[in-house]
Order: C-alpha cells, then structure tokens, then sequence
C-alpha cells in the first residue's frame, strides 16, 4: 500500500516517539543516577563557603544488595548516607527512591538529622537487616521483608555491644551471615588511631553483639603508600583514616575490605586482607588497593560494598569525591569486580565513568561490559545564552572537572549552552552534571518524616527538567533529549539515546531547576568518530623511587591525536588490574605514590581517543 506524501511526516513523527517511549536502555554511566537528597546547611567550619550558608546534594557509603525471595531474584536494593530513604532497582540502571515508614537517626550528638550515616545492609534468607553507625553505647537493628513497599519493622531496640570499646559504639557497622558456619558478625570502625573490629552476633538473642570483640586490621601507611592522605597521597603530615568495613567469603577465603585514607580529594581507596576465619588473623595483600580511581572525572572509590547481581557478576561499590561546598560533598559509583583463577580480589575501574552496559548475562572477562562509547566533549568550544562571570563561564562545561562549573547570569527557562565537537560524530549517549553552588536555600531539604501529601508537594517543587538537541550544521536542531515528563531531582542523569545520532553541535537548554542558580559542571557527550584508533604509546618508562619505593616515576611518548591515556599496572604480568587515567594535554609523566614497599610491579599503558582504544604498550618491570 502507498502512502499519501502529506502523510509521511507525521507517520514517522509518530513511529519514532513509540520508539523513544518503548526503548529499553542497556547502559549506565557513573556516578550511579539516582536522585541525590539535600542536607542541612553545611557547618562553617567545614564548609567551602563559611560566609555562606550553604547546602548540596551527596550520598556516600553506598551498601548495593541483591534480594532474593524463595530463592528468586526480588529487586537490588541501593542503601546510603543520608539518602532519605533508600534506593530499588531491577536492572542496575533505572532506580526507584522509597520512603520507609520507619527510618532511624545516625546515633551521633553531633547530627539531629533524621538520616542514617554509613549504614550497614545485608539481605538474608527473604529479609533485609539494616543498621545505622552509632557513636553511643545502643542502638536498633530494623528488618523488613517487604523493602518493595517500604515496610521496616524494629528487630532489636536496642543493640548491646562490649562496653569497654574505645571509641563507644559502632561506627561504619557492617553485617557478615557466614552460610557455611551458620552464623553472623559485626565489622566496624571509621578513625584515625583505632582499627577495624570484629565481633560475632547472637542471632538467637536480636543480633546482640558477644561480649567478645577482636581488633583485626589498621592502616600502615609507612608501607602501603596508597594509604597515605591527601591528594596522590602528599599529605602524609596528616593522619589517615580506616573506615568503611564488608566481608565477603570467596572459595572458603574470607575478604575483609575496608576504605582508606580519606574521603577527601582524589584517592579514596578499598583494600582488602584476607583469612581462613571470619575473625582473622587477616594478611595483608600485595596486591592492593583493590578499587581505586584518583584520576578522569570521577575521583575516588572507597567506602563501599562487593556483591553479585542476579547472573552471578561480581561488583564493587564506592564513594566519589565532588567537594564543591564542602569535603563530604559526594557521589556513588559501582564497578565491575571479581576474583581470578587465583582468588585474587580485584575492582575494574578503567573507564569507569565512561557508559558501560548493564549485565544480561554471565560474563565472561573483567573489560566486556565497557560500550567502547567514548569522550567526545573533552575541551571542545561551549557557548552559553549567558554567564554569571567569566570565571564560571562555559568553559567549564568541556573540563571534566566536577569542581568548575557554568553558571548562568540567570537562573530561567531557555538558558541554553551549545557545544561544538569540531566534526560529526557518531553521538549515543550524553550526561548532565549539575553543581550546587552557592546553594542557600534550605526548602530543598528532604525530610524523611514527611507524609504523603508533602512529599507530592516536594516533588512538584525540587525536580529538573531540560531539553537536548543535536544539529549537524548549528542552524538546524532535532530534540534527542527531553525529561520533562518526570518529576525527579537527579543531580547528574545520563540519557542513552534510542539511535545514534550523527552530529556535530549539541545544545542544552534548561526548563527547570529548583536550585537558586542554573548551574553545570559538565556536559559529557559519549560516542565514536569514524577514524582509526589512537597509535599505542611508545617509550614507557618507569624507575622506581630509590628515596621511597612506594613511589614510581612514569613517562612516555605523547600520541598526537590521543584525548588521554591510562596507565595500567599490577603484581603479575597478566593482572594489571589498577588504573591512573591522565589527560593528554597534560605532560607525558606521572609519579605513582600508591606502591606497598618490597612489592614488584609490572606497568603497560594505553591511549584513548574518540575514535576508540590504542594496544597495549610492551611491559615494563620494575623490582
């Protein structure tokens, strides 16, 4: 049948927004896209802008559950810092905030909020357990089996735990149910001068912790240089933390993981020590740290959890550093994980805030889910409708650099900025990292007490809404994006397109924010050009510290069309598992401060471009 020419237009009009509508994503791209709450003001001492009273979006500490009912995959269930609530999904991509009808303080003097801190989770037997940190001698365990509806119920009201600890009470608490051994335990600790503890819990008795407590593991950051403070660990005058405790149990092996140095900055970090009990003692690992990503746009993956999703894929969560009005400003990002042929920890955190797929099935190495999608905004020319100064201009926008931001002159609807990538590209997919600066306005605080009707009257008050569009000549503009039929707070939602879009220009416009000012630290547009991959990098160097062997100083060879590089390195020839992404308009050197003394390591680099992914460089040893 032909179809009348004057009816073609609107057909395909149709056709193509069933297709938008019906179209399933596969991808996700960290930071993990769920609908970040608002705090109190931050506390002047702590705050970027003392003179300010200034509030942000954050969550960190994330506990990633996948719950199992009559032994069938329910739902993952995301729990948090101070995340009103808590987080469901079913696919690792799409995430659903739920109100509880219950939710307890974090147990501190210091913090009135109604918001549980570096929290403890764990799904066991059609039942989720969760506990919040406690600085005081008591505290509740809640339990629910119906976490879809939001349904908590309290297990224990008040948690006995040794009274002789120092410091008192459980901070940065962790469950541990050993199926083998039919029995539970506690993991806690978040300081400076005491360690990791470890106690087993009486089940028969509400999960009271046994008088009995071990003290298992501390940082020794004179050997381990990844566990030195501040920014690429040069900050060792100041003291580092040990916190963020989880077991996991792998081929009768048990992995304590714990995060250090410091939620600051950029090298926030999991290790691990290992045992053959529960309660130790634990050995150091050579191989450390097992997650940890100081460079690229996110920075920092410590504090978190290991667990599987529903085919049996390993996956480490974290905590990101944003750090624009204040330290604790942060985000959550998971990353595929694992253990090799020698039960060997590891977290794969190469591209990690670049999309990768969501798992469907098994898989079958540690690099498949990455899209090959790649940057195709680093440094490219942004244009805005308007700037608040040249200081936050557009600029900003192309950086990767979560701590610089476009802000508009105005916070209103048809404030736009366009991007120009300089050539067509193959676009599939982009992200939108909002920024709360200079946020003073404190009814966009979520209170978890709220009701039904005032937490419809939230929504419809703090939710963003903005439009995309793509044009190949920068006149002519299609929409590729628009979520203005949701009424979500999302601090940076990733859209992955239904179909590539070739284009060259791509603009933003925004239609509402609830925040004072329209803010953006950066538009990521995510895809492929039509050239040949990056040329491998030649001439990788390495020399080891003679002063400080957990130093090593890297160069190379520049690549003349590369966007950045990613040097890779481990103790064997065949697990370089740790990643340092640096940007290629930088110098062709790095030095490495994250090496445990007495330990070799071997080193390959890589270039990335928008095209694609160079080969690997020869190896390099050194002792």
């Amino acid at each position: 049948m032909r179809i009348k020419k004057h009816y073609l237009f609107p057909l395909l009009l149709i056709t193509s927004i069933m297709y938008a509508q019906n179209f399933q994503k596969k991808t996700f791209c960290n930071p993990v896209d769920v609908d970040y709450k608002y705090r109190k003001p931050i506390p002047e001492k702590r705050s970027n802008y003392p003179e300010h009273n200034v509030i942000c979006r954050s969550s960190a500490d994330p506990v990633l559950l996948n719950h199992s009912v009559n032994g069938e995959f329910s739902s993952y269930y995301l729990f948090a810092t101070k995340s009103g609530g808590y987080w469901k999904s079913d696919d690792l991509i799409s995430w659903e905030h739920i109100l509880p009808n219950i939710w307890p303080s974090s147990y501190t003097s210091k913090d009135k909020e109604n918001r549980p801190i570096a929290p403890a989770a764990l799904s066991v037997n059609d039942t989720i357990y969760f506990q919040p940190s406690s600085h005081f001698i008591a505290a509740p365990i809640y339990y629910s089996t119906q976490p879809e509806k939001g349904i908590f119920k309290v297990y224990n009201k008040s948690l006995r735990f040794p009274k002789d600890l120092n410091p008192p009470g459980l901070w940065d608490p962790a469950f541990f149910y050993d199926e083998d051994l039919n029995k539970w335990y506690s993991y806690w600790g978040s300081s400076n001068v005491y360690p990791i503890v470890g106690a087993e819990m009486d089940k028969k008795d509400s999960l009271h912790i046994i008088p009995k407590y071990t003290n298992l593991i501390n940082l020794n950051p004179k050997s381990h240089g990844w566990e030195r403070f501040g920014k690429d660990h040069r900050d060792e005058h100041k003291p580092s933390y040990i916190e963020g405790a989880w077991m996991t149990k792998h081929n009768n092996k048990y992995f304590l993981q714990y995060g250090a140095p410091g939620t600051s900055e950029n090298m926030y970090a999991n290790g691990v020590y290992t045992s053959n009990s529960p309660l130790g003692p634990f050995n150091y690992e050579p191989y450390n740290p097992i997650s940890y990503k100081p460079g690229g746009f996110l920075n920092g993956a410590g504090h978190g959890n290991t667990f599987q999703d529903k085919y049996g894929n390993w996956w480490n969560t974290g905590t990101s550093w944003i750090g624009v009005n204040w330290v604790f400003e942060r985000r959550i990002l998971m990353v595929p994980a694992g253990f090799d042929k020698d039960n060997q920890m590891y977290a794969n955190t190469r591209f990690a805030d670049f999309p990768q797929y969501a798992p469907t099935r098994k898989r079958n190495n540690r690099n498949e889910l990455f899209t090959g999608w790649m940057l195709l905004s680093y440094k490219k020319k942004a244009i805005a409708s308007s700037e608040k100064s040249k200081q936050l201009g557009a600029v900003n926008i192309t950086d990767e650099n979560p701590r610089t931001f476009w802000v508009a002159k105005e916070n209103k609807k048809g404030q736009n900025v366009i991007i120009d990538l300089e050539k067509l590209y193959s676009v599939k997919a982009f992200q939108i990292n909002y920024s709360d600066y200079l946020e003073e306005n404190t009814n966009l605080s979520f209170k978890i007490s709220m009701d039904k009707q005032s937490l419809e009257t939230y929504k419809k008050k703090v939710y963003t809404h903005f439009k995309m569009y793509a044009s190949k000549d920068g006149k002519h503009w299609n929409k590729i994006g628009d979520n203005t039929h949701e009424m979500t707070n999302r601090a940076n939602p990733y859209v992955e397109l239904p179909k590539t879009e070739v284009t060259r220009f791509i603009k933003f416009e925004n239609i509402h924010v609830a925040t004072t000012n329209l803010a953006i630290s950066d538009i990521r547009i995510f895809g492929n050009g039509n050239g040949k991959n990056p040329e491998t990098p030649k001439n990788l160097n390495v020399v080891r510290d003679e002063n400080d062997g957990r130093n090593a100083f890297i160069s190379w060879n520049q690549v003349s069309d590369a966007t950045g590089y990613n040097i890779l390195w481990g103790i064997e020839k065949d697990k370089l598992y740790q990643t340092y992404q640096v940007w290629a308009d930088t110098s062709p050197n790095l030095e490495i401060r994250a090496l445990n003394l007495g330990q070799e390591y071997y080193f390959k680099i890589e270039a990335f471009s928008e095209n694609g992914v160079s080969e690997l460089s020869e190896i390099k040893h050194i002792q």
